[in-house]
């Protein structure tokens, strides 16, 4: 498989404009959703199934009214990949289908 291309910032910038919500942070894209706690916990549980089946994952926050993902490519030395846009796409609908309203 090799190492995944790192985006430019451009690419970046483009990809974000279609995750509302999403915000980058050096070589790192998060976001933070208002949700109850037990809510947070069965979207996680969701989260780590797919994240198992695209071989990808993010790190998630949970605390008592709110799950944060943040996101970037480990095999592509903390950088940002296709890969992690991808995934944001997928934690935005599981979030989602478990009923959370992102935080503004």
């Amino acid at each position: 498989m090799g190492v995944p291309r790192v985006l430019t910032d451009e690419e970046i910038t483009e990809g974000l404009a279609g995750l509302p919500g999403w915000e980058r942070q050096g070589d790192e894209i998060s976001r933070t959703y208002s949700i109850r706690y037990h809510a947070a916990v069965a979207a996680i549980v969701t989260i780590a199934d797919r994240s198992r089946r695209v071989q990808h994952h993010a790190d998630i926050d949970l605390r008592m009214d709110s799950l944060r993902a943040s996101i970037t490519t480990h095999d592509a030395g903390y950088r940002l990949t296709a890969a992690d846009l991808d995934l944001a796409h997928r934690i935005d609908a599981i979030v989602a289908a478990h009923q959370a309203l992102p935080l503004d």
